[in-house]
């Protein structure tokens, strides 16, 4: 039997910076957080969460902000691109969030969640019925599923 793995690529607007993933995404979730919403400019950012063991960056080096006590946002320093959000998170160790639309094709992996729900921006939300959590997805408190909005 053939065993099929998901290749992952992708980098920034410019090409400087690139990426290869190596396995699937943990979960693929929609944040609301402000600092989300912050970094990239978006109403919510598209994350797909890996050990930060499964991707590996080539040609120029990325900058980190540290955006928060043990959290690094990386960016390409020429096009300023948005790459990832990373951490040691738990149980879990070393991950790197990579927003997947640097993905060279983003419809490869779709959204499994939303966290940070409560922190959305009033007038903004999606007409999903993927479960919301209050905060982070893995081990946070799942609020519901769908919009919080259900009427037309």
């Amino acid at each position: 039997m053939c065993e099929t793995t998901l290749a992952i690529t992708g980098g920034c607007m410019c090409g400087a910076v690139r990426y290869a993933v190596t396995g699937e995404p943990n979960r693929v979730l929609l944040c609301h957080c402000q600092s989300c919403r912050m970094h990239t400019g978006a109403p919510v950012a598209t994350l797909a969460v890996l050990k930060a063991d499964q991707v590996a960056f080539n040609g120029a080096e990325r900058k980190i902000y540290k955006s928060s006590p043990g959290v690094g946002r990386a960016f390409c320093a020429n096009c300023g691109t948005t790459l990832t959000w990373e951490t040691v998170f738990g149980d879990e160790g070393p991950i790197c969030a990579i927003h997947i639309s640097t993905f060279d094709n983003p419809d490869v992996s779709a959204p499994t969640a939303h966290s940070f729900y409560p922190e959305r921006i009033s007038w903004f939300d999606v007409a999903d019925n993927l479960p919301r959590y209050e905060g982070f997805v893995a081990g946070g408190t799942f609020l519901g599923n769908g919009p919080a909005n259900k009427g037309s």
